[in-house]
């Protein structure tokens, strides 16, 4: 049971997930725990993440812990359908073909509900909030979920202040071995990888600018100043303005940076960053992308309706240009510009954020019935393990605690 383009794309996908396996440790270390302690037998799991090889790779993992895995991707652009197509020849249920429409899209989600999830993993909230809004019935069998992304935890705090969140949810983005690395140096590389392939343009010498400066816009403007260029933070909070300041980039309103501005990032949750007014005031052959979960924080369907035409530019690269005769260059429609037009965060750092999902969705199994708060925190302990694993990989050892020490700390 399963929706996908070609299941004969698979020996292509098992080519990637051969070279992941080999580059992620901690889930390799996680998988022979689950294959003897089977954590999730008897249950089924429904996961709405980015599809490509190393999510793929998580799916194995839960699966060798005797979990029924029921597949969709979170994105239509960032869907690999010969990796698809490997998980399918392995046995698993895959919904999910690379740039489908909206419909098509949502159609996957509901065939992963469907079949009556005992656990729930999600990047974005779609998977969750469709169970809410379509599924009421099955609710009573979810024991909980992990969400993955900043913008799922914002959905997810929302419905909760509304009394709308009805099962528990893991906060795997908020955990430190997610969002300290994942975000910073995962999101960091990734982006420049998708941007850099994409337009095979310098970087070095050019005005970036980078709309939000939370863990993920960090990394995005180290790596661009890194590469030489001069950045620009946009920023809503006086706060993290200031941090920017104090880590050596300028900083100024969005209507200004516009005019200045060679390549643009958005990496804020928020919509419409970048509408028409800062269209307008943008440098000919200006490049816009967004690095942020949906594709709605720089206003490409705006765009396209005050555009006088638009065709495309290079491969996932289209040209709008305006009254002005200015061309503005949108990549990858707008969508997660890592994924949509990369392979998305590099294998090591994905195998951090992915034995935390592993391992809070292990938990949820283990506290069945027993976690009364509908938002949750990854346990210390669960964090400071997929630490240690990494450490142990690394080759390198911390000091310990005394008795005394920690007597003197905590009494």
């Amino acid at each position: 049971m399963s929706h996908i383009k070609d299941i004969n794309l698979w020996e292509s996908g098992e080519l990637k997930l051969s070279w992941v396996r080999s580059h992620m440790p901690l889930l390799d270390s996680i998988e022979k725990d689950f294959r003897k302690s089977q954590p999730f037998k008897g249950l089924k799991v429904a996961l709405s993440v980015h599809l490509e090889a190393k999510t793929a790779h998580l799916c194995e993992v839960l699966a060798a812990g005797g979990a029924e895995m029921y597949i969709t991707g979170s994105n239509p652009l960032s869907t690999q359908d010969d990796v698809a197509a490997a998980l399918v020849h392995e046995g698993l249920s895959v919904f999910a073909i690379h740039g489908c429409n909206e419909a098509e899209y949502f159609e996957d989600i509901r065939r992963v509900l469907e079949v009556g999830p005992n656990i729930i993993i999600d990047d974005g909230g779609d998977l969750v909030t469709t169970l809410h809004n379509e599924f009421p019935e099955l609710i009573p069998g979810v024991i909980g979920g992990c969400e993955e992304t900043t913008t799922g935890i914002l959905r997810l705090k929302a419905m909760d202040a509304a009394g709308k969140l009805r099962f528990p949810m893991m906060l795997v983005n908020d955990a430190d071995c997610k969002h300290l690395f994942d975000n910073r140096y995962g999101t960091g590389q990734s982006v420049w990888d998708g941007i850099n392939r994409t337009t095979n343009l310098i970087v070095a010498g050019k005005d970036v600018v980078v709309a939000g400066y939370g863990w993920c816009g960090k990394g995005v403007a180290m790596r661009a100043k890194g590469m030489g260029a001069s950045v620009i933070v946009t920023e809503v909070d006086p706060i993290k303005a200031m941090e920017a300041v104090m880590d050596g980039f300028k900083v100024m309103p969005m209507k200004q940076a516009a005019k200045v501005g060679d390549i643009f990032v958005t990496v804020t949750g928020c919509d419409n960053v970048i509408g028409p007014e800062e269209f307008l005031l943008m440098k000919d052959g200006a490049i816009c992308c967004n690095a942020g979960h949906f594709d709605v924080e720089v206003a490409v369907a705006k765009l396209r309706e005050m555009a006088v035409s638009h065709a495309p530019a290079r491969n996932n690269i289209e040209a709008y240009t305006l009254e002005n005769g200015r061309r503005i260059y949108i990549i990858a429609e707008g969508r997660l510009v890592n994924l949509a037009a990369g392979d998305g965060h590099p294998a090591e750092i994905m195998d951090m954020s992915f034995a935390i999902q592993a391992m809070s969705a292990k938990y949820l199994a283990e506290n069945k019935g027993r976690l009364q708060r509908k938002l949750n925190n990854v346990p210390r302990e669960v964090d400071e393990d997929i630490a240690r694993r990494k450490l142990a990989h690394w080759g390198i050892e911390i000091d310990t605690l005394t008795e005394e020490q920690h007597k003197y700390l905590f009494g």
